[in-house]
């Protein structure tokens, strides 16, 4: 029987533990975007998100048990776990790709845009890719704590458990982690300046 789409996250995982397939999809359909998108957002990379989230939801059915509803939400657990494969893939390829496109998986919401931007949609995107980019660029454990508490809205006390630190040093680090990224937002906005501004006139007849 089909669990009803309003039973939490805990009681679907007690009846998942339980045997229940049923209860297992409803909380796989309802936690597989929010871990794709943590992976994409920390790797860049559609294929490592995609294999780290079937990792998860595998790590998941063999140790649900070991859950501790205590130490936080179980969004935060399956971060905390697609957290270690991310970081161990991107320890093996050793590179950060650039996210495909700007389509939903890989949102990024516009409240962590600076300001809007007047010169419409196209403008908007690069400012959102430039974001991302930058996101990207950052060492691992300061982009980790953006992806938790900017862009899924992670209190310290759950980011801290995802990471496995004090609170004191997720608030320390998304400090030093806003800083680069305004400086780098800011190099890349002059970049961009500097570019359009040695671009060669138009010649017309």
């Amino acid at each position: 029987m089909t669990q009803p789409t309003t039973s939490s996250d805990l009681d679907l995982l007690r009846l998942m533990i339980a045997g229940g397939e049923d209860a297992f999809t409803e909380l796989y359909r309802r936690r597989q975007g929010g871990v794709y998108r943590f992976a994409l957002q920390m790797s860049g990379s559609p294929a490592i998100a995609e294999d780290v989230t079937q990792e998860v939801f595998i790590v998941l059915m063999r140790t649900a048990e070991r859950y501790d509803p205590e130490r936080g939400s179980l969004a935060a657990f399956l971060y905390g776990i697609a957290r270690n494969y991310v970081l161990r893939r991107l320890e093996q390829d050793r590179v950060f790709l650039p996210l495909a496109d700007s389509s939903e998986d890989g949102s990024t919401p516009a409240a962590m845009i600076a300001e809007a931007d007047p010169l419409g949609d196209l403008t908007r995107e690069e400012r959102i890719q430039s974001l991302r980019d930058s996101i990207l660029a950052l060492p691992a454990h300061y982009r980790e704590v953006v992806v938790l508490c900017e862009l899924h809205e992670m209190s310290y006390i759950e980011a801290a458990n995802v990471v496995g630190c004090a609170v004191g040093t997720v608030r320390s680090r998304l400090h030093r982690a806003r800083a680069l990224l305004v400086e780098k937002l800011h190099s890349a906005r002059d970049r961009n300046s500097a570019s359009q501004d040695v671009k060669p006139a138009r010649c017309f007849a």
